[in-house]
């Protein structure tokens, strides 16, 4: 009896816990919402809820910072970010995962290695390269969307990720496909590439809200507005609105919205089984 009382309170304990961190981690942005319909008086007062949902707020944050202008910016960069990574990720894991050749486990080693190296130490060289290279090609890359999306889209957790998954596909489907005459690029598109939709989707998501949320590295590698993403419109309309608590909140629920529909659109493939049953027995 002493022992299913044990059970049940430690249980207990964990179910509050559990409840206070959703709470806790639930609550500023439960706090974002509602302050993005009151009105500027209500967000003074710090009421909990608006007495009339203020929808005009959107409004007044789109038009006045120009959001149309960073929202189309960041989009657009984030589809180029999320392709090129998709792409560069798939073709540096297959060979990691699946081909053998001199240097392959120090090689992977050396990409594991690059995940310890903070993103601020990186900053200062990849400037300097992408200077040099807007000098040395025809190619603008200051102030335009080369400097945002290229030196982005190799990934070492990424690469990472995908030969992980890759080195459990079973090896009778590489045997299966060479009997049908099919070397190793044919196998990585008409084969494995179906089969990573999971992981390739996990990729994706995981890049598009890293070059979303991205702000010092835009703010390094642009001067003017026209590529700027919205996180530094976002940046710079907390920073002249003011007292306009409402207006900023419901700019960053613009700015969080896309976020929010791309979670919902690949959640499911987070817990779906991918099914490696493609042998006949």
């Amino acid at each position: 009896m002493t022992s299913k009382r044990t059970r049940l309170l430690r249980r207990g304990l964990t179910y509050a816990a559990l409840i206070f961190a959703g709470v806790a981690a639930c609550t500023p942005f439960v706090w974002m919402v509602t302050s993005s319909f009151m009105t500027r008086g209500e967000t003074l007062r710090r009421v909990f809820w608006p007495a009339a949902l203020q929808w005009s707020n959107y409004y007044s944050a789109w038009s006045e910072e120009d959001f149309g202008l960073y929202f189309e910016n960041s989009l657009m960069i984030a589809a180029l970010t999320v392709t090129g990574t998709m792409l560069f990720s798939l073709t540096a894991a297959y060979p990691l995962a699946r081909m053998r050749f001199p240097g392959r486990e120090p090689l992977f080693v050396l990409i594991l290695a690059t995940l310890m190296v903070p993103e601020t130490v990186t900053m200062v060289p990849n400037f300097l390269t992408v200077s040099w290279l807007h000098r040395a090609t025809p190619l603008a890359w200051i102030n335009n969307w080369p400097a945002l999306t290229i030196p982005f889209m190799t990934n070492a957790f990424s690469i990472f990720l995908l030969r992980q998954f890759m080195r459990g596909i079973p090896g009778e489907l590489w045997d299966s496909a060479r009997i049908d005459g099919a070397g190793h690029l044919r196998f990585l598109f008409q084969i494995v590439l179906p089969l990573c939709r999971a992981p390739l989707l996990t990729v994706g998501m995981f890049t598009f809200i890293g070059s979303w949320n991205a702000l010092g590295w835009p703010l390094l590698v642009t001067n003017t507005p026209t590529w700027r993403p919205i996180a530094v419109g976002l940046q710079k309309f907390v920073s002249e609105a003011g007292p306009e608590v409402h207006l900023q909140m419901a700019g960053a629920m613009i700015a969080t919205i896309p976020v929010l529909v791309l979670y919902g659109m690949v959640q499911k493939e987070f817990t779906e089984g991918i099914s490696m049953s493609g042998l006949k027995g």
